[in-house]
């Protein structure tokens, strides 16, 4: 099963601070990501989107896939319009959410991975907003909960 998860922070450094603890994740193999991709909003309002590049081995499959989604879905965004996939309420939470000195989130996993609990422990008290997803309505609430939870 694949997953598409996009989460929006406040600041414009905050993405790219949950790429890396992601990468660690994966580097302990606590994580399987195909692809991650940081769109960040400068000041003068526009989004500049950075790919991390291959994570895998498998993600030669996927290669592109999530940085052309991401690019397709941040176009969509700029044109303020929907498309295909992208509904109009995904739309108007990504314009309200990805404002001047913010950043985003694009996460690609191709394999759900057995250590969930762990990494939703490692992600507790980071913040962010879920703007789209394609986990199950549990593992999502799971998530948005770990992100939301401030640190003790």
């Amino acid at each position: 099963m694949s997953n598409l998860v996009a989460v929006g922070f406040d600041g414009p450094n905050k993405a790219a601070e949950i790429r890396l603890k992601l990468q660690k994740l994966q580097s302990e193999y606590l994580l399987d990501l195909a692809d991650v991709v940081v769109a960040v909003k400068d000041e003068k309002g526009k989004v500049k989107p950075h790919h991390a590049g291959n994570l895998t081995a498998e993600a030669v499959v996927s290669e592109g896939f999530c940085g052309s989604l991401t690019n397709l879905i941040l176009a969509n965004a700029a044109a303020g319009t929907a498309s295909g996939a992208l509904n109009d309420h995904f739309m108007k939470e990504l314009t309200v959410t990805l404002i001047p000195g913010s950043s985003a989130l694009f996460a690609f996993s191709q394999k759900c991975h057995a250590h969930r609990d762990r990494v939703l422990e490692e992600l507790k008290g980071l913040g962010g907003k879920i703007l789209i997803t394609s986990l199950s309505h549990e593992d999502e609430a799971k998530l948005e909960a770990a992100l939301s939870t401030a640190r003790a």
